[in-house]
């Protein structure tokens, strides 16, 4: 088994919340607020025919995350789940994924709604939502 794996942000991901107390739970919840990512130069090519798909899955490092947890309570419950149930920052390698709307893409910004993300979030990947699958 490997003991390290390391990941370097391939751009950052800019949103109007500053703060995660104004962050909806889910991005659908607020569809109507816009952001975007920012891909380092090196990378603008991958983003070629991204803009035929409806979604896309961002892949992210919860950054402002300071710990790990094994259990955790969610927002809207009581009673505490195992971390791989839910979907908290503070899980043990702090990677989160949403799902947004493409709206578009302009050189090596890519512009959505339906975010759930904290602003300066740095970006590990992004992957083409294909609701079929």
């Amino acid at each position: 088994m490997m003991n390290e794996i390391i990941m370097h942000p391939i751009g950052m991901i800019h949103t109007p919340y500053k703060e995660s107390k104004d962050i909806p739970i889910q991005g659908r919840f607020k569809d109507y607020v816009e952001a975007y990512l920012e891909l380092k130069p090196e990378y603008i090519e991958g983003l070629t025919d991204l803009d035929e798909f409806s979604h896309a899955i961002l892949i992210y490092y919860f950054h402002e995350s300071t710990r790990e947890d094994i259990k955790g309570k969610p927002y809207l419950e009581e009673e505490n789940h195992g971390i791989f149930a839910i979907r908290s920052p503070h899980r043990p390698n702090h990677i989160g994924f949403s799902i947004v709307k493409i709206k578009k893409i302009i050189e090596n910004k890519l512009y959505f709604t339906e975010v759930d993300i904290i602003d300066g979030t740095p970006l590990l990947d992004i992957k083409p939502y294909i609701n079929h699958f």
